[in-house]
């Protein structure tokens, strides 16, 4: 794991581009040694007293190691040592201070890292929300990805998701949106507006930018892959991320 694999750090992982995975830049994961793009990964900073935090947009200065674990596998990580043992060989120190609840500290880091996303979609126009307007840009094949909070109502989700597939061409298929790790008290804290249940993009790179994101956290939780990588979405029921948590 030693800085040349992890460091320097020349660019930041949340630049608004969108990589192919052929042009992504490569890290391995100190604990299972997979080398995937940094994309997939969570940076671990490492400070100027050897304290351990995750650094979710890969920007804080100095020395780093990146992990593709989920929350389950970091936790076994952290209790058997693993973890520490690995960053301890790597930068040739014991001098090295991890949280208790660094699980905590990099869910709650994933988190913001996606709600901090939309924020930034929407404020650059890119992201629409309110359930007329979307059916509209959907029916329209204007839009590229949909998002529905996880206490969305069933028949606005299911009517929504049917406008994406008229306008998609795709009656038939299944497609529908993905159903998001946050309510709708943390998708309005995202974005600043009241009552935030439904999202959805009508720019590819974009959807691309923000699917990147969610699929991180999503990995985290051990919910699957269903958001990852794919801008056309996928629906899940898994438990939510409440407005606190964001």
């Amino acid at each position: 794991m030693r800085n040349p694999h992890n460091e320097p750090l020349t660019d930041s992982f949340d630049d608004g581009t969108a990589r192919t995975a052929r042009s992504a830049p490569q890290r391995r994961c100190v604990l299972s040694g997979r080398t995937a793009p940094r994309e997939e990964l969570l940076r671990l900073a490492v400070g100027p007293e050897g304290q351990v935090l995750p650094d979710a947009h890969a920007k804080a200065p100095g020395r780093g190691a990146w992990i593709g674990a989920n929350r389950v596998e970091l936790e076994e990580a952290l209790a058997k040592g693993h973890l520490k043992g690995a960053m301890a060989r790597g930068f040739k120190t014991n001098a090295l201070r991890l949280p208790d609840n660094l699980s905590d500290l990099v869910q709650a880091s994933l988190t913001r890292a996606l709600t901090d996303r939309l924020g930034i979609e929407w404020r650059s126009g890119n992201l629409i929300a309110g359930s007329d307007r979307i059916a509209e840009q959907a029916r329209s094949g204007k839009v590229h990805w949909l998002g529905h909070a996880s206490d969305a109502g069933e028949d606005g989700s299911r009517r929504l998701d049917q406008a994406w597939r008229v306008g998609r061409d795709a009656e038939g298929s299944g497609l529908g949106g993905t159903r998001l790790p946050l309510d709708r008290a943390a998708l309005s804290v995202a974005l600043g507006r009241e009552n935030v249940v439904h999202l959805a993009v009508t720019d590819r790179a974009a959807a691309a930018r923000i699917t990147a994101q969610l699929a991180r956290l999503t990995h985290f939780l051990g919910q699957g892959e269903q958001a990852g990588g794919n801008p056309e979405g996928s629906r899940s029921t898994d438990p939510p991320l409440t407005g606190k948590a964001a």
